[in-house]
């Protein structure tokens, strides 16, 4: 498993790099984000030892699980996943990184609960670009709104954009919803936002979100393989284990 970890995760980067040079692009302008979920943290620690140090969680009870399990490793943590305002405080004291605040009472609460102890905590906005009603994301009329009240708030450093395009072949529709947010990210940043990260771009589409200027890429099947889901006596199970190892 580690060989085929390490394969997979050679083979995105190979990707990466092929794809951002095609598009006149250096490979390193672009961040390869491990979407996680779902995997045990057996495979998150090969993939760490692999060379890949963020990591992308979207569960709140399965990532504390697996951040109990990895304590010995530095990870970078990311929350990726819709947020429930019930679920905030956790969510600010055990992550890095928020991609997907979406509305002012999230960005409210995430400041207010950021412990004083820790950095700001470095978000994204996700913006629905879709236009689809069952996904999570401010409309992109709204988000200059947003981007400016999380701005002003004190625990909060807003970093960038994020979306999670329609799921279709359509390679045009999903160009043009990647372009979209591109617009948008460029919009705010020619109004004065000190942006850098496009986080956009999967395992499927990655490709179409480096040449639509995507900085930071959320890769899981190809690099975990398709997915398996725990259930919460394994989470428990891993946790009780690392705990036992300490």
């Amino acid at each position: 498993m580690t060989t085929t970890i390490a394969s997979r995760l050679q083979a995105v980067h190979d990707r990466i790099a092929t794809v951002a040079q095609s598009f006149g692009r250096q490979p390193g302008e672009i961040t390869l984000l491990a979407a996680s979920k779902t995997n045990p943290a057996e495979r998150l620690r090969e993939a760490y030892q692999a060379g890949q140090k963020i990591f992308g969680e979207n569960y709140l009870q399965e990532a504390l699980g697996k951040m109990q399990y990895l304590t010995d490793l530095p990870i970078e943590w990311h929350f990726i996943g819709p947020i429930q305002s019930n679920k905030t405080r956790r969510i600010s004291e055990n992550f890095s990184w928020v991609h997907s605040v979406d509305r002012t009472k999230i960005a409210d609460r995430l400041s207010k609960d950021r412990p004083e102890s820790l950095p700001p905590l470095q978000i994204c906005l996700q913006v629905n670009v879709s236009g689809e009603a069952s996904k999570s994301g401010v409309a992109p009329e709204e988000l200059a709104s947003l981007a400016s009240h999380a701005m002003r708030l004190p625990r909060l450093k807003l970093r960038g954009l994020m979306a999670v395009p329609e799921l279709t072949t359509a390679t045009a529709l999903q160009r043009s919803q990647f372009h979209m947010l591109w617009e948008l990210f460029d919009r705010l940043k020619r109004d004065g936002y000190e942006l850098d990260t496009l986080s956009m771009g999967m395992s499927e589409d990655m490709d179409i979100a480096i040449s639509e200027g995507a900085t930071m890429v959320r890769v899981g099947t190809a690099i975990f393989g398709p997915r398996r889901y725990l259930i919460p006596e394994e989470i428990a199970a891993l946790a009780a284990k690392r705990a036992q190892e300490l």
